[in-house]
């Protein structure tokens, strides 16, 4: 009886929120399942794990967070999912900052789990780097340059190769995919997925677009954010020219542009489509009931 009225609490909803973005960006998905997969990889050198297997961490936790807080949220696992469904109006724009900031949150202790992890008692050093020019021997933590840096094991970093205006648009380009994906999926008058495979299909699509780009704001911004107070200070935000405000604000502008595309090409037709087939049914069932309702009548009258 206690735990029913705790969940009949007003803000129930936020706070269940929290906990299901802390299990996919946390404590068993997201941000700890991808940390950890990158974690294995970075401080094995290679040994435990490779970028596939990176993305299938991804993936599977998306699918895994999906099932769990579906039911309750809708699955609303990265904001920039949440953002076009405010636009369209199918969810209020009141849940959208608080669906940030606990999927941020999430994504927080996730990382922090992580760290927690590998940094127990006699293991700290797995993440300093003697080699690094910051270091000068007083056990600071490695920076996020160079190929022993250790802070891409929780948040974003470009590759060499990379430019500002490349990332920008990889980030852009991934998230109006992963969107545009995500909108055929739950669209009632597109083709219907089988009801319980929403969520595989989902985490099918991270697992596609991730071997190739990145796409979520609120797990970036996280572990970033934890990184910073967890020893590697500053840097991990002027890193790059500033690289971080590439994965945080440029998918929110391929998410309008990936539902832009969607609703011209797709959603406006099939929804149009959907209605004109649904007004003629109704015209129908009216015509049926009113043939009823005369054949009622003569009978009476008789």
């Amino acid at each position: 009886e206690m735990w029913q009225k705790v969940a009949k609490f007003k803000g129930a909803e936020y706070f269940r929120k929290a906990l299901y973005s802390l299990f996919l960006y946390g404590e068993g998905g997201g941000s700890m399942f991808s940390c950890g997969e990158v974690a294995q990889l970075v401080l094995s050198g290679g040994s435990h794990g490779m970028f596939l297997t990176i993305n299938f961490a991804f993936g599977f936790a998306a699918t895994l967070g999906i099932l769990v807080s579906g039911q309750v949220s809708g699955g609303h696992l990265n904001p920039t999912v949440t953002f076009p469904l405010c636009i369209l109006g199918r969810e209020p724009w009141r849940k959208f900052p608080v669906f940030f900031l606990f999927q941020t949150l999430g994504a927080f202790l996730g990382s922090g789990i992580i760290f927690g992890m590998y940094s127990g008692e006699g293991n700290l050093e797995m993440f300093y780097d003697d080699k690094c020019p910051n270091n000068n021997n007083n056990n600071s933590f490695s920076s996020c340059h160079g190929e022993n840096a250790t802070a891409g094991i929780f948040a974003t970093y470009p590759s060499k190769h990379l430019t500002l205006v490349n990332g920008f648009f990889d980030q852009m380009i991934g998230m109006a995919a992963l969107i545009m994906c995500i909108l055929a999926i739950v669209d009632p008058y597109n083709n219907p997925i089988h009801r319980g495979l929403e969520a595989f299909t989902v985490g099918f699509v991270v697992l596609v677009i991730g071997l190739s780009m990145g796409f979520n704001p609120a797990r970036d911004l996280g572990p970033r954010i934890f990184t910073a107070l967890a020893g590697w200070g500053s840097e991990v935000f002027t890193a790059y020219s500033y690289w971080f405000f590439v994965p945080i604000f440029a998918p929110f502008i391929g998410v309008v542009v990936g539902m832009t595309v969607y609703q011209l090409m797709v959603g406006y037709h099939v929804e149009g489509e959907a209605r004109e087939n649904r007004e003629e049914e109704e015209k129908e069932e009216q015509e049926e009931m009113l043939k009823m309702s005369s054949l009622y009548v003569d009978k009476t009258s008789m």
